[in-house]
């Protein structure tokens, strides 16, 4: 299955509330990706630009998406994003796909 990493940031509130009640959020995400349909693989509190790191395994790109919708939803995270890794040998075949799509493909602007 696919893997996806998200990241983002606690709304203030959220921030506010842990900082008052601390709690591990790592039970309550993990529950919320496996309902959508995914595993758990990391959950990670980080420092920097973003507050929160996922590693998700996931049967594709909608599943982390109605995931991530449905934290967004409740107020307590803002400014997430996700991205699809690939091993490097998932990479290795897409390069080999893509160089016998270039083939047959003419970029904008090219000669024909």
């Amino acid at each position: 299955m696919p893997i996806f990493i998200s990241q983002g940031r606690y709304s203030q509130d959220a921030m506010r509330g842990m900082v008052s009640t601390p709690e591990d959020r790592t039970e309550p995400v993990s529950k919320l990706i496996e309902a959508a349909g995914g595993k758990l693989l990391g959950y990670y509190v980080t420092f920097g630009e973003y507050d929160w790191l996922l590693v998700v395994e996931a049967p594709d790109a909608r599943t982390v998406a109605a995931a991530v919708i449905t934290a967004a939803a409740g107020g307590g995270v803002t400014d997430m994003k996700t991205t699809l890794a690939m091993t490097g040998a998932e990479a290795m075949q897409a390069f080999r796909t893509a160089g016998d799509l270039a083939k047959n493909f003419r970029s904008a602007g090219q000669a024909a």
